[in-house]
């Protein structure tokens, strides 16, 4: 995995889904610790909303505005996966080898997107953020890991997908890394715990 043609997409983290996603709280947290990496590296942000008409916007919580022009676009869609004409047209255009996935809902959005990119996006490689993630209910997030994996999507954790973009203890930038996995020490756990 290299920052540099890397791509984080977060789909449908709206703030109308908080009351009825399982563990909705540690998504955005961990989803937060994502942006965090997501701006030390320079990797570009794409956002979905699903219906924004019925549903509302992105979360207020979820921390877009620190990414600055890294947040390169919010795209409003009806279709389920978050592989609409849009997103495929900015995937290609920052020649993305690498696709990053969070958000919601495990057995739906994220599946889909996940199936969809494996088949017919032209990326090298597709993780999952396990931690970022989550459905209405509970169970349907292994299920949904677990087809994932089959259709040779590489499910993480946000720390071990840290990991992979760091490299390298002596780069300029591992001081920083440092800080942000020890601040999110224990709400990483706190996540893991609540949705594994």
């Amino acid at each position: 995995m290299t920052t540099t043609t890397t791509l984080f997409l977060l789909c449908d983290l709206q703030n109308k889904f908080q009351s009825v996603i399982h563990e909705y709280d540690h998504v955005v947290a961990t989803t937060n610790k994502m942006l965090q990496l997501a701006k030390l590296f320079g990797i570009p942000v794409v956002v979905t909303t699903q219906n924004t008409r019925a549903l509302g916007p992105i979360d207020p919580d979820v921390d877009l505005a620190s990414l600055g022009t890294l947040h390169r676009q919010t795209i409003d869609k009806t279709l389920f996966s978050m592989l609409i004409p849009e997103v495929q047209a900015l995937i290609a255009k920052l020649g993305t080898t690498t696709i990053v996935l969070m958000g919601i809902e495990s057995h739906i959005c994220i599946l889909q997107t996940a199936l969809e990119l494996i088949k017919k996006s032209g990326v090298s490689e597709v993780y999952v953020v396990a931690d970022a993630i989550s459905s209405c209910n509970a169970f349907e997030v292994p299920v949904a890991l677990d087809a994932m994996r089959h259709a040779g999507v590489k499910v993480l954790t946000s720390e071990s997908i840290g990991f992979l973009l760091m490299r390298d203890a002596s780069l300029h930038t591992f001081k920083e890394f440092s800080r942000i996995i020890r601040e999110s020490k224990a709400t990483t756990k706190a996540a893991g715990e609540a949705l594994f």
